[in-house]
Order: structure tokens, then C-alpha cells, then sequence
């Protein structure tokens, strides 16, 4: 009953946002008393806690597997992009922005799990787009890795990027081929362009 609970809670948080469920529709929704939740899960704090560690699991799994199966570099960052976008309903219900306003502890707890995955899969990327030659020798590989979490994590910023001005999906691209554009070679570049065109049709 814990792990149905945790997963329907996780799909609701993520459609509908931290804020607006509450411990009623949970139950109202697996048909089941508030009592039963609160056998499993102490409060709706400990819940969100549980919900975002299964979630951030989930995600840091598919990510492994995907870095896995030895894709050229630009297309495992667009692969891993679709599977995040996938994952986090693309954030229809502003999920990060929520839970930095309202349960800042656990925001900040999966921020840094979220920076220590990132930026191990990170430099991968770059240190392997560089041995291919499709990304320049020059770079700054410590630097390159925390500018793109920097960046990343901006994106999620709702203040900053307004939904209304700048739908997910797009932004999420955007942002891709400017991280891209910014230290492929000649080489890169052709390769980037060829998975731009791929991944629009």
C-alpha cells in the first residue's frame, strides 16, 4: 500500500502542484480513509520528502540507463532531456517552483542530489564529446558542467521564464542548442544540427 500511495501522490503532485493537493484528494482518489495514508506517512511534509526521493530515483536510474547505451554525446543530452521532460509531466503545475516556496528543506536536500547527478553525467558528456572531437579541446570542463546546472535550474525559475512567454518543451531546446552551440566544433556542429532536424520531424 506504501509504494501506491507514494506513486499516486507523486502523479498528483506533479499535475496538480504541492500546494493545491491535500490529504483528502489522495485518499478520495486511491479510495481509501486519510487514516491509512497517515499509517504510512507521519504528514504531508514526510510525504513530499518520500515523494521527490522516489521521483529523483526514478529519474537518476533512466538517466544511468541512457548514458549507458553509449550514444554520440549531443544526443544523449537530447535523449535524457525528452526522459526529464517525460517524467516531470513537463512541470505543468510549476512543481520545483512550488516546493522552493513552500517546502525550501526538501527543495534544497534534492538540489544538491540533483547538482552531485548532474554533474558526475555532466562531465561524462563533455570529456566524451572531446575525445570524439565534436566538442572543442579548450573547454573548462569543471566550468561548462556547473553553468549548465546553473542554467538548468534557472529555467525553472517562473519569475524569470514565465510559462505564458516560454513554454517547457521549447525552453528546454532553446536552452540545449545554446549550451551546445557554445563548445562543439566544426565536427559538433554538423552532428547537433543533423539531431535538431531528427528531432523535429
Amino acid at each position: 500500500m506504501r509504494e501506491k500511495i507514494l506513486h499516486k501522490a507523486t502523479d498528483l503532485f506533479l499535475n496538480l502542484g504541492f500546494k493545491s493537493v491535500t490529504m483528502d484528494d489522495l485518499a478520495h482518489e486511491l479510495g481509501i480513509s486519510k487514516k491509512t495514508i497517515y499509517a504510512h506517512f507521519a504528514n504531508k511534509t514526510k510525504l513530499i520528502e518520500e515523494c521527490t526521493k522516489h521521483l529523483f530515483c526514478a529519474i537518476s536510474e533512466g538517466i544511468d540507463h541512457i548514458c549507458s547505451l553509449n550514444k554520440n554525446p549531443i544526443e544523449e543530452l537530447y535523449e535524457i532531456k525528452k526522459f526529464a521532460l517525460l517524467h516531470l509531466k513537463d512541470e505543468k503545475a510549476s512543481t520545483q517552483y512550488q516546493l522552493q516556496k513552500y517546502y525550501p528543506k526538501i527543495y534544497e536536500n534534492i538540489k544538491d542530489k540533483q547538482f552531485f547527478m548532474m554533474e558526475g553525467c555532466v562531465v561524462s558528456n563533455i570529456k566524451k564529446g572531446i575525445t570524439l572531437g565534436i566538442y572543442r579541446e579548450n573547454l573548462n570542463i569543471d566550468f561548462v558542467s556547473r553553468i549548465y546546472f546553473a542554467g538548468i535550474t534557472s529555467l525553472k525559475d517562473h519569475e524569470l521564464f514565465p510559462v505564458t512567454k516560454f513554454p517547457r518543451v521549447s525552453l528546454m531546446d532553446e536552452y540545449l542548442e545554446y549550451h551546445l552551440r557554445g563548445i562543439v566544433t566544426p565536427k559538433g556542429r554538423q552532428v547537433l544540427n543533423n539531431t535538431i532536424n531528427s528531432n523535429q520531424e
